[in-house]
């Protein structure tokens, strides 16, 4: 077994909805959600003139290889409606689900870069990384979840959900 870090991102329809039917899938098609962070809102990145986002950060425990866990996550997406228009980044979306971490691995293949290499440089992916993985090391830059929040030169606001 490997312990993932998921991010989950929605910001069409019903973003509580979205984001709790795809914890649903992640359960069934990927493995055991070992951990959750609470639900936060934030603004849109890179293309900002959209809804805010729903965001939550989810541990799981999965046997399955990265290239099988990458194909079951855009599955997912998929099954969800998430739609991709070539070339175009950082659309509305039904559901987006990144993977942040597959333990301590560092994997760089031309479809699949782990860890995420924008993790360290996004509240909205830090702030919920954090609530569950403190202590975890980002394998590249090897500090603590915790210690790369505190470094973030990231301004946005991330909205504890309530």
């Amino acid at each position: 077994m490997n312990t993932i870090f998921l991010h989950t991102g929605s910001n069409i329809g019903d973003r509580e909805k979205n984001l709790a039917q795809a914890r649903q899938r992640i359960a069934t098609k990927i493995g055991t959600i070992t951990s959750q962070s609470a639900i936060y809102e934030t603004a849109a990145w890179g293309n900002t003139e959209q809804a805010d986002f729903l965001n939550q950060a989810i541990g799981v425990n999965t046997d399955l290889s990265p290239q099988v866990l990458l194909t079951a996550v855009l599955d997912i997406e998929n099954a969800m409606g998430r739609t991709r228009d070539a070339g175009q980044r950082w659309q509305p979306r039904v559901i987006d689900i990144d993977i942040l971490l597959y333990g301590d691995e560092i994997i760089e293949e031309v479809n699949l870069v782990i860890p995420h290499p924008e993790l360290h440089k996004r509240n909205f992916v830090l702030v919920p990384l954090m609530e569950i993985a403190p202590e975890v090391l980002h394998p590249v830059l090897r500090l603590p979840i915790e210690e790369l929040y505190f470094q973030s030169t990231d301004e946005s606001e991330v909205i504890l959900l309530e």
